[in-house]
């Protein structure tokens, strides 16, 4: 753990919240609940939009994508930081890490196009309604959402082979939950400027240009719903997509909250701070993925409806 040199770095150690010991049992349990309604909400959510034909539909089937996003996503880092509380070594394989980390990266960057995705189909349901069912056919959302997913991947994988063909002569200790990405650039021994120009520029691909094209497809649907004449049609009309905004702000507000907050200069009020980060990015790792189907479900009465459906259906096929 100590200083080595690059080709004896076979694996990393996460520190998590090691020096906390008073805080691993509560956050355990807390994560360990909250994974397990990540798979189930969402799981039911996949269930119901396959199940149930009235949801074969595109906003359903971009809702579909994000709860499978949601699952890949906590899956590719939950399990391990769980099993760190099991064990005094907490350790990570160089190729775990790579894979965590590509994973992780991968889900991120094609959540912020699918959710633009989303947006956008919000956009034609509400600005051209009579135009929707052609703008946006099967031929349309299906690339839509496999362009979604192909974008993401191949961002990963670039940032993933720069950030692992470096050089780590160092502590191989990562201060983070997980392999986060530049929890790892930190312990590079070589000059990582490709590296921060390469994320620069994806985040303008993937953060800036999905939340502009949301902020314009809102502005466009705000626009269209005020000129609505009865409040019933404009009610009815904003309710379509108040969910996707929901999750929006969620996702987004913690991205923002998490980057763009002051850091501490001195070193007693640093310590603080890496906890406080490690506790919003534990927040934006898990508590966004459970609240996901809770909104979409909660204010959503097609799907609502279509899990009574199911479940009477399951009742009554049990009855007999």
């Amino acid at each position: 753990m100590g200083k080595t040199n690059q080709s004896s770095v076979t694996e990393f150690v996460l520190l998590g919240l090691s020096g906390y010991p008073e805080l691993e049992a509560i956050y355990f349990v807390l994560v360990l609940f909250m994974y397990l309604v990540i798979l189930l909400g969402n799981g039911v959510i996949i269930i119901v939009n396959v199940c149930d034909s009235h949801l074969h539909t595109p906003m359903y089937f971009f809702l579909s994508n994000l709860s499978f996003l949601d699952i890949c996503y906590t899956s590719s880092s939950i399990p391990i930081f769980l099993s760190s509380f099991l064990t005094s070594r907490k350790t990570i394989s160089f190729s775990g890490c790579g894979v965590q980390m590509f994973l992780s990266f991968a889900m991120g960057a094609t959540e912020c196009v699918l959710l633009s995705m989303m947006a956008f189909d919000r956009y034609v349901a509400i600005c051209n309604p009579l135009r929707y069912p052609i703008i946006m056919s099967k031929n349309s959302y299906v690339p839509m959402a496999a362009g979604s997913w192909i974008a993401g991947g191949v961002n990963s994988l670039l940032q993933t082979s720069l950030a692992m063909r470096l050089p780590f002569c160092g502590d191989n200790v990562i201060n983070h939950f997980t392999c986060e990405i530049l929890a790892v650039l930190k312990l590079a021994c070589a000059d990582i400027s490709i590296n921060v120009i390469s994320m620069a520029v994806a985040n303008m691909i993937f953060l800036v240009v999905p939340v502009l094209f949301i902020l314009i497809s809102y502005v466009f649907i705000l626009s269209t719903i005020l000129r609505i004449p009865s409040s019933e049609g404009s009610r009815k009309a904003f309710s379509t997509c108040s969910a996707h905004l929901t999750v929006v702000i969620i996702f987004y507000g913690t991205i923002l909250f998490m980057y763009a907050k002051p850091k501490a200069k001195d070193s007693s009020g640093a310590d603080k701070v890496q906890v406080t980060d490690k506790i919003i990015s534990l927040f934006y790792g898990v508590v966004t993925p459970m609240l996901n189907p809770l909104i979409y479900s909660l204010r959503n009465k097609d799907v609502k409806a279509a899990v009574k459906s199911i479940l009477c259906q399951k009742c009554f096929s049990g009855g007999k």
